[in-house]
Formats: structure tokens, sequence, C-alpha cells
């Protein structure tokens, strides 16, 4: 059966390691016949949380920016796969507020029960990226049909493109292919 996938790819640098993973899981995903949207975040005005709470209440932020059509799709996705450089062993600042962001998602009925997770860092300890993962698992709880279902982490990467050839890269596409 065919799912809708979102891939949210996080990083703002061209030549980003973790937008490779992410473009190489949203291969593996469209090769097994399933609808793949890939959406990056370079380029899109994302505006800071302000703790109004007014999304609660009215179900929509009142921010107009980007936000409103990403989250649009992250509602309607069978699977949704994150991508996110390590910053200080944390997930992008870019992706922390765009969760932040998508709070008035919490009070609407959702499709999502897959949630993947694709990292890089500079680090190659496996333990890196563990707050990133903490802290996606803080949003996975807030909806509690939905579960990590799996991760990719690519330690050792720096530098643009450090990637290429590396292995993970193949992991990446292969767990797209199992969504």
């Amino acid at each position: 059966m065919s799912k809708k996938v979102v891939v949210i790819s996080t990083s703002l640098r061209a030549g980003s390691n973790s937008n490779a993973l992410a473009e190489q899981f949203a291969a593996g995903a469209k090769e097994a016949g399933h609808k793949v949207e890939f959406i990056s975040l370079r380029g899109k005005e994302i505006k800071f949380c302000i703790g109004c709470l007014s999304c609660q209440k009215t179900g929509t932020c009142v921010f107009k920016d980007d936000v409103l059509p990403i989250m649009d799709s992250v509602l309607n996705a069978d699977v949704v796969c994150w991508a996110t450089p390590i910053y200080y062993y944390e997930m992008s600042g870019q992706m922390k507020t765009l969760i932040d962001r998508m709070n008035a998602m919490y009070p609407k009925d959702y499709r999502f029960r897959d949630i993947y997770l694709l990292t890089t860092a500079a680090d190659d300890d496996l333990n890196s990226p563990k707050r990133a993962e903490m802290g996606l698992g803080g949003w996975i709880e807030c909806f509690d049909k939905s579960e990590l279902k799996g991760r990719v982490f690519c330690g050792g990467v720096d530098g643009p493109r450090e990637i290429d050839g590396n292995a993970k890269l193949k992991e990446a596409y292969e767990m797209g292919k199992r969504v």
C-alpha cells in the first residue's frame, strides 16, 4: 500500500550532509512506490514561537510564514522523516523552532504513525545524536499514535559533501525503501 512520506531536511547549508541522507531516504521511499514530499527548510521563513497559545484556541498560528504548509503536509502524512545536523550535541535550532511552531497540530487529528530521524555530525561518537533523539522524542510523545521507527547517524562528516560515498547513504536509502 502506498504511503504519503514527508521528509524534512532542516539544514540550511549548501552541500549539507544531513540533506544528502534525507535525499537518499526519499529516493528509497519513492522506489518502494510511496508518494514523497521533500521539504527543505533552506530559504524558508520560520518565526519563533512566542508562546501566546492562540493556536490552541484557533487551530492556527498568529504568524503567517512558511510553517502552515509544512504543518499541513505533516498532519496528512503517514510517515515523517526528520533530517538534522547535530550542533553542540543537539538538533539544529531551525528544527527545534519548527517543532515549537507546529504546536497548533497538538489538538488536531493526524495521520502520521512512523517517524524517522537522520543525523550527521563532525563527532563520530555514537552518542552524538542522543539529545536530538530525546528532543524529537518529546514531540513524538505528544502524538501518542506515533513512534520513532528508525534512525541513521553518520558521524565524522563536517564539511559540505563529506558524506559522499559513505555507506550511511545506502543505509538511509534502504530504510526509506522499508517504510
